[in-house]
């Protein structure tokens, strides 16, 4: 992707404050948040030139429509929860090479109000057979059950505690408290993790996801708009992705795309974990954020469990991490990397400044998102965002 350090800026990031739109339909939550996001920074529809959804396909053709726009540039890459990270590094490809100025990056869902299926549930949905799908969905390994297989093992290997994967969620719903839209608010302890009802072993609920409706909206433009729209820059600067394959028969299952996602972020940004103000990482299960920890280099391999405990992870910790409440108490409408910049920006921004819910001093911001299922194929994509 070459070097990419501050040749783009996002200048405005909006996140739908409901988390059940009832009759919305996800066009109408991506022309409100597009709407909100181009308010903030100044700018109108008719200065966006390049479009960005995680449709994969003529979905994001007819959001475009919807939206009245007609870009130079559209992306439809749809690489699960990580996909809008790597919009915006696209985004700010597109904008270094001269092809737009302006790129708005839209995702809208009504998983919650539309009671989809998230892959609990004893059989995984049709499977075609040449895929290797074919050899775990339809006896039972479907989401959950692959995260739970990386989660036991990784307790196999390193000896990792049930107590400090339940510390997660309990730091991370601390945060939610402090955010008015986080879907459950209420303080939990590692005793109430533990006895919350087993999803798949060693797996509890409230080590899952929850289940959301909403919509995000990023603004990505070239240094020349950013001087002239409302909001303070937030610069890109560094971004990297990663991919893994094969379930069957994998032998590494703990190691991560982050693992190749990682090197290359913060080669591009020039700064190292010790720089790192504020972590966003995706947290679908309390396992994917362990793994990404320690695939993303913040401790070595097998030392997640301990690098976990405590109140490192916490707003005032060494490394504050998924300061919204993160999808396991904010929202997880079925993609969540979009939200995981959004909290970044927000906070670099100082959006919060005043309220316990800002980071001090926060310089640099890490984002990793993951796409697909740990333990099966699952794209990383890992973003460094600055302020001036």
């Amino acid at each position: 992707m070459g070097g990419l350090t501050r040749k783009a800026a996002i200048v405005g990031a909006y996140e739908h404050p409901s988390r059940l739109t009832g009759p919305l339909s996800t066009y109408q939550i991506q022309a409100e948040c597009a709407r909100e996001a181009l308010k903030q920074a100044g700018l109108t529809i008719k200065d966006v030139d390049g479009f960005m959804n995680a449709g994969g396909g003529f979905d994001t053709m007819y959001v475009a429509e919807y939206l009245g726009l007609q870009p130079d540039v559209l992306d439809t890459t749809q690489v699960g929860g990580s996909s809008f990270i790597l919009h915006v590094a696209r985004a700010a490809a597109a904008i270094a090479a001269g092809q737009c100025e302006c790129v708005l990056i839209t995702y809208g869902s009504n998983a919650r109000s539309s009671q989809r299926a998230v892959g609990t549930g004893r059989i995984g949905g049709p499977v075609m057979s040449p895929w290797p799908d074919s050899f775990e969905a339809p006896y039972g390994s479907v989401l959950a059950g692959m995260y739970a297989t990386v989660m036991s093992r990784h307790m196999h290997d390193y000896g990792t505690k049930p107590e400090q994967f339940a510390n997660i969620s309990v730091v991370t719903r601390r945060h939610a408290a402090m955010n008015p839209d986080a879907m459950y608010r209420d303080p939990i302890t590692i005793e109430d993790v533990l006895a919350s009802r087993l999803i798949a072993w060693p797996l509890h609920m409230l080590e899952c996801c929850v289940v959301s409706d909403g919509g995000g909206a990023l603004v990505v433009t070239s240094p020349s708009v950013a001087k002239g729209c409302k909001t303070k820059p937030v610069w890109v600067l560094g971004a990297g992705e990663g991919y893994r394959h094969l379930a069957s028969g994998k032998r590494d299952w703990t190691t991560i795309a982050a693992a190749q996602s990682a090197p290359p972020a913060f080669a591009m940004a020039g700064v190292k974990h010790k720089d790192i103000d504020l972590a966003m990482v995706y947290d679908s299960f309390t396992i994917t954020v362990l793994a990404s920890l320690e695939s993303l280099g913040f401790c070595k391999k097998g030392e997640g469990g301990a690098f976990v405990e405590g109140n490192r992870l916490a707003i005032d910790g060494d490394l504050p991490m998924n300061t919204d409440g993160g999808g396991l108490s904010s929202n997880h409408p079925g993609m969540r990397g979009i939200f995981l910049l959004i909290e970044a920006v927000k906070q670099l921004r100082g959006d919060y400044k005043g309220t316990p819910r800002q980071v001090k001093d926060c310089k640099i911001a890490l984002c990793h998102g993951t796409g697909g299922m740990l333990g099966s194929r699952h794209s990383g994509e890992t973003m460094i965002l600055g302020r001036d």
